[in-house]
């Protein structure tokens, strides 16, 4: 079947994970479920983009919110795409579906306060207490994204010119200036660091207690415990330190464009 075939692409191949499979998986039994009740459809391959729409105007009635929709609407693009790749389908239903308008989430920046809050009550004595004071200052001064902060290699930080080189998107490199208090962060940290280097470090700046790249989860639940006790706003992750960055810039009477090229 091209649903079974489709979702051992996605473990085999494209070695996604049991929950995203999982929810792969929800979504496409939920849409044949409807097909069959609605259509008395069993082909997946034969849909047509009025039944889909059809499904859609179903989940809204249900009271689903768009983003949902939209991401049941995106698993559902992934399967038919795999259909034309392995060519059991030319065309897809979907090719000219343009997804559902979501409100815009404003971003709520720390305020300069709860920053200068936070990097007070860091205790920058230790190996990890300077690897996450280094990780918030780059975040607040140079406004790098968290993959780009996690990529950052021992070659990459120049502290004698103070400059950093940070891959972004596309694999397009920027250098960035580095302000001499975050250098002098980075000194310490790097001394610390020595002893806990090894070969799972692969080169990488921010390593943990063992020695390996930090990853994702690390980095968001370092900046979110330490501003859990200084602000009281939902969201506090690498993200909104990123924007408080170009904001707080902004506020200071920054060149908009200038932010922009730092970013």
């Amino acid at each position: 079947m091209p649903l079974n075939h489709f979702l051992e692409y996605l473990e085999l191949e494209k070695k996604y994970s049991a929950h995203t499979l999982t929810a792969y998986r929800t979504d496409l039994l939920a849409f044949t479920e409807f097909l069959i009740s609605r259509y008395d459809l069993h082909d997946l391959t034969a849909v047509h983009y009025t039944q889909i729409r059809s499904w859609i105007i179903v989940l809204g009635e249900d009271g689903m919110s768009n983003a949902s929709i939209n991401r049941k609407i995106s698993s559902l693009k992934s399967f038919y795409r795999f259909l034309q790749k392995s060519r059991q389908l030319e065309d897809s239903p979907l090719a000219k579906h343009r997804a559902l308008k979501v409100p815009r989430k404003v971003q709520v920046p720390f305020s300069e306060a709860e920053v200068a809050q936070a990097l007070e009550e860091m205790k920058a004595d230790s190996f990890e207490g300077l690897r996450d004071k280094l990780m918030m200052e780059l975040f607040y001064s140079t406004g790098i994204r968290r993959s780009e902060l996690i990529g950052i290699k021992l070659h990459d930080i120049d502290l004698k010119n103070r400059l950093l080189r940070v891959k972004g998107k596309r694999n397009k490199d920027r250098f960035i200036p580095l302000l001499a208090s975050v250098a002098d962060t980075a000194e310490a940290y790097l001394e610390k660091r020595k002893a806990h280097e090894c070969k799972e470090s692969e080169g990488y700046l921010f390593i943990t207690a063992k020695g390996v790249k930090v990853y994702e989860t690390l980095v968001y639940r370092t900046i979110n415990n330490y501003f859990r006790g200084v602000s009281s706003k939902l969201k506090k992750s690498p993200h909104v330190l990123r924007h408080s960055f170009a904001t707080h810039l902004l506020n200071q009477g920054a060149d908009l464009n200038a932010i922009k090229e730092l970013l």
